[in-house]
C-alpha cells in the first residue's frame, strides 16, 4: 500500500486532529508519532532513519494510507519523491503560539531523554531528539528566534517545492470544508476533531509514568 496523504506540517499543528479527521475520511490508517512510540517495530526503523541510514519507506509505512506529524515530517522531499501520486497536507499556525506549545510539550519530553522510567520512552525521546532537534533545529529547538525562523523557512521551502495542485497548506484548526474539496470527499457530518491540546498533553503525562 503506498500512501495516498503526506503531511509535511512540524509537530505541534494540529497534527493529531488531522490523524483523526483523515481517518474519519477514510485515509486511515494515518502513521504519526503516536504509532512510533506504541510500537517496537516502528521505533527501532526510525531508529535507524535517525543514523542516518537509508529507510525503506515501503517498510515503514507498511499498511499506511497516510502520514502527518514528526518523524515522517522530516523526510517530507523524500516521501514526496518517493510516492509522487500522493497529495500532501502542510499543517501550520502562528509560530510563536507554535513554539509556545511545543516548549510545554513535546520540547520537554525530548529533554528528558535518559530521565523517563521506560527504555521505551528514553528511546522514542533520544530518536525525536536527533531527529528533531539536532538534525531540523540544530539543537537550538528553545530558542524562539531560530526555532521559529526554522518554521517560516520550512513552510516557505514545502510551498516552493511542492506543485500547487497537489499541496494543501491547512491552518490548524480550520476545519472541514477545504480539507474534503482538496482530497475530494464529502464534509461529514460530524465536528472536526480537536485533539492533543497543551492542556491535554500535559495532563496526559501526569496521569502516566514517564
Amino acid at each position: 500500500m503506498a500512501l495516498e496523504i503526506i503531511g509535511a506540517g512540524f509537530g505541534r499543528t494540529g497534527t493529531n486532529s488531522l490523524k483523526r479527521a483523515l481517518e474519519h475520511l477514510g485515509f486511515g490508517p494515518c502513521h504519526h508519532m503516536f504509532e512510533v512510540r506504541e510500537s517496537p517495530e516502528q521505533l527501532a526503523l526510525w531508529q535507524a532513519a535517525a543514523r542516518g541510514e537509508t529507510p525503506d519507506w515501503d517498510r515503514v509505512f507498511a499498511g499506511f494510507r497516510s502520514q502527518v506529524d514528526w518523524p515522517g515530517a522530516r523526510f517530507w522531499r523524500e516521501l514526496a519523491a518517493q510516492y509522487p501520486a500522493a497529495k500532501v497536507i502542510l499543517s501550520v499556525r502562528d509560530p510563536d503560539k507554535w513554539f509556545d506549545s511545543v516548549q510545554a510539550t513535546i520540547g520537554r519530553f525530548m529533554a528528558d531523554r535518559g530521565k523517563h522510567e521506560t527504555a521505551q520512552e528514553n528511546a522514542l525521546a533520544e530518536m525525536a531528539h536527533e531527529l528533531v532537534v539536532r538534525q531540523i533545529f540544530d539543537g537550538r529547538l528553545d530558542d524562539r528566534a531560530f526555532a521559529t525562523k526554522v518554521f517560516r523557512d520550512h513552510v516557505a521551502a514545502v510551498k516552493a517545492d511542492i506543485p500547487p495542485e497537489r499541496l494543501l497548506v491547512f491552518e490548524a484548526g480550520e476545519g472541514w470544508p477545504r480539507l474534503c474539496d482538496f482530497l475530494g470527499v464529502e464534509v461529514p457530518d460530524a465536528p472536526y476533531p480537536h485533539t492533543n491540546t497543551t492542556a491535554e498533553y500535559a495532563a496526559r503525562r501526569q496521569a502516566a509514568p514517564d
